[in-house]
């Protein structure tokens, strides 16, 4: 059978979920979930998306994602791919590793996206060690809405979410801990389950538009480095390579270009180095206090 045309916007919010194919686990250790959680950040800082929790268990996963002006597609193919390619090789295995595409679902009211939420952050439930304390299971992102870990990957906004269920930080946080348990998990996998998918999300939320001019960001990026925007379209430099790097991700990110654009854009490099700039700039976004705004910080000066 053909595959069925996926419904997407760049506005939307979607309730991802992504399964093993029946004979694997998806995740065979702590280590592997802590590496899909990398990667998780990895994309997010490349397509600036707003991750609204999550939850990961032994054989499937469940992501709630605003694409903010993205595309959902590449999210999760770049995900999915990186994390099958890690798996195979960890594991040594060959072949697919995930059970047909991701699926994902269009999340169309307020009403919806609090019962999903319940929804993925109950699923530790279904195991013994966690059935009184789903809290405690350290790979949804539950804790950290209710304030008793922090994110150490730094991935979940859940202040919007959270603030659908009570006027303050604290008694929202009381009022959603206090329904994980009132709520039954089938009448809540019943709701997100028969919501109509083709409704359009209404609600406050600034989407980010993706038109920004290559342009631009080859003076932001001059100007925050302290080079020459001459500099940034020479082949060999080794001491511009951060700048070029943070060039190829904002280009990524903010003009949705792919790795050919910025080929064309910036002459004299391969796709292959776009590749690899991409990632080195990725890691220093995540690791470099200097960098960790860069992307909001253009956004600022030219929204």
């Amino acid at each position: 059978m053909p595959r069925t045309f996926r419904l997407k916007s760049d506005k939307s919010i979607y309730h991802v979920m992504c399964k093993s194919i029946t004979e694997v686990a998806l995740f065979k250790d702590a280590e592997d979930k802590k590496k899909y959680l990398s990667l998780v950040k990895k994309y997010k800082t490349l397509y600036n998306f707003k991750l609204y929790g999550y939850c990961l268990m032994d054989n499937h996963l469940h992501l709630i994602i605003d694409a903010n002006g993205s595309d959902i597609s590449k999210v999760m193919h770049g995900i999915n791919f990186s994390y099958a390619m890690y798996f195979n090789k960890k594991h040594e295995r060959g072949g697919h590793l995930f059970r047909d595409r991701f699926k994902s679902i269009i999340v169309a009211n307020d009403r919806y996206l609090k019962t999903l939420s319940l929804y993925i952050h109950n699923n530790p439930t279904d195991m013994l060690d966690y059935k009184n304390c789903p809290e405690q299971y350290a790979f949804s992102s539950l804790s950290i809405f209710i304030g008793k870990r922090r994110d150490y990957f730094k991935i979940v906004d859940y202040g919007f979410i959270i603030s659908l269920f009570g006027e303050s930080i604290k008694s929202a946080r009381r009022n959603y801990y206090d329904l994980i348990f009132m709520c039954n998990e089938e009448k809540l996998k019943q709701e997100i389950e028969f919501e109509d998918e083709k409704s359009e999300y209404k609600n406050e939320r600034k989407t980010l538009v993706r038109d920004f001019k290559s342009n631009d960001i080859l003076e932001f990026i001059a100007t925050r480095m302290k080079v020459s925007k001459l500099h940034l379209f020479m082949k060999y430099s080794r001491k511009l390579v951060q700048a070029k790097a943070l060039t190829v991700v904002l280009m990524r990110s903010l003009c949705n270009f792919k790795s050919s654009d910025i080929s064309s854009t910036l002459g004299n490099i391969t796709q292959a180095r776009v590749s690899k700039l991409s990632t080195i700039g990725i890691e220093l976004i995540g690791t470099d206090e200097k960098f960790e705004n860069i992307i909001n910080d253009f956004i600022k000066c030219y929204a």
